[in-house]
Formats: structure tokens, C-alpha cells, sequence
């Protein structure tokens, strides 16, 4: 894992640092960090999926966006913290492949029978080089915001600690609902 790059990065949810990482796989990482250096302050960390339509265009389908946007509000609170933006849209399938499953939700599957009938697993994303990013900033021990059982296997298989896993809730929509039971039942995510 190679850091390429690293800028100051004001925003709406305060001041951040932004990097970007270069893995050995090519995948290209953004990472939002504030105060890594603080050796004080327990970090949180969230490592983030891309997602266009939640994040950017404000979709109803997921929560992601504002997963997204809470997240950058809890590092500035706890004043120190990182967001990895890992690139793997549509649980690793791409955007244009995500959209297809749309087209078969709005037929009655459920995203992980969609991204199975687009000949995908449920879910292809791998958390090991989000886990070296977190190792790149000296973090042994983290406050961690995730529900995904799998993401919380791979932060400690690297042997980092997570002293707290922090849990994001949301009013769920008429959209959001099944997608939100679908990952508690079949992805097995913690709410």
C-alpha cells in the first residue's frame, strides 16, 4: 500500500486531511483522516464502499449517504478519526452491474438474489487493504462504525482492536426497509 498523495481538506463537516492510497491490486483508495497524529484520542474509523447513487445522488434505495455524512460529523466530534472510500460500487459488482440489479429489484428480487442472478456472490468486497491503510496511521486500537460482521473479521484478523464498535441507525424510509432487512437476514449485518 502506497500513499501517493496528501492535501489539507476543508469541508462542510470540518477539517480534514485527504489522502490517496495506491494498492499493489491498483485499486485506488481516498481516505478523509483528522488528527491520525493525536495519540490522545481513540480513533474511528469507518471504511465506506463507494456508492454513487446514495452518496452522491442522494438515492432512497440505501443508506449510505447518510452513513456517509454521519460518519464525517462523529471523527469531527471525537476529533480524531479516519474514513476509508473503499472503490467497490454496488458491493464490488460496478455501478453498471448495480444498476442491473436495480432493474431486477424493481422486479421483486432482493439485492443479494439480484447480484447472484447477475452471476455475482452477494457480495465480492475484500476489507484486507483497508485494513493496511489503518496499520499505514499507527492505529492499534480503534472505535470502529460498522454493522458488516465481515469488515469486523478482517480489522482484527490484522490485529488491530476494536474497543467499541459504534452503530449507525437511521429512520428507514419505504425504500430502505427491505434492503435494510435483507442485509440483517442473508449478510448477517448487526443492527
Amino acid at each position: 500500500m502506497e500513499k501517493v498523495a496528501e492535501a489539507n481538506f476543508p469541508s462542510k463537516f470540518g477539517n480534514f486531511k485527504i489522502y490517496g492510497f495506491k494498492a499493489k491490486s491498483g485499486k485506488e483508495y481516498v481516505v478523509l483522516g483528522k488528527n491520525v497524529e493525536d495519540d490522545s484520542i481513540i480513533p474511528i474509523v469507518r471504511i465506506h464502499s463507494q456508492c454513487l447513487t446514495g452518496d452522491a445522488l442522494g438515492s432512497l434505495r440505501c443508506d449510505c449517504g447518510e452513513q456517509l455524512q454521519e460518519t464525517l460529523k462523529l471523527i469531527e466530534e471525537n476529533g480524531r478519526g479516519l474514513l476509508i472510500y473503499q472503490p467497490e460500487e454496488g458491493r464490488g459488482i460496478g455501478i453498471l452491474n448495480k444498476l442491473k440489479a436495480y432493474e431486477l429489484q424493481d422486479r421483486g428480487l432482493d439485492t443479494v438474489d439480484a447480484n447472484e442472478e447477475l452471476g455475482f456472490k452477494a457480495d465480492l468486497r475484500s476489507y484486507e487493504e483497508c485494513a493496511q491503510i489503518i496499520s499505514h496511521f499507527g492505529f492499534r486500537e480503534i472505535k470502529f462504525i460498522s454493522n458488516n460482521p465481515e469488515k469486523i473479521k478482517a480489522i482484527e484478523n490484522m490485529g488491530i482492536k476494536i474497543v467499541e464498535r459504534i452503530k449507525l441507525k437511521f429512520e428507514k424510509n419505504e425504500f430502505v426497509k427491505n434492503y435494510l432487512e435483507v442485509k440483517k437476514k442473508k449478510m448477517g449485518h448487526l443492527f
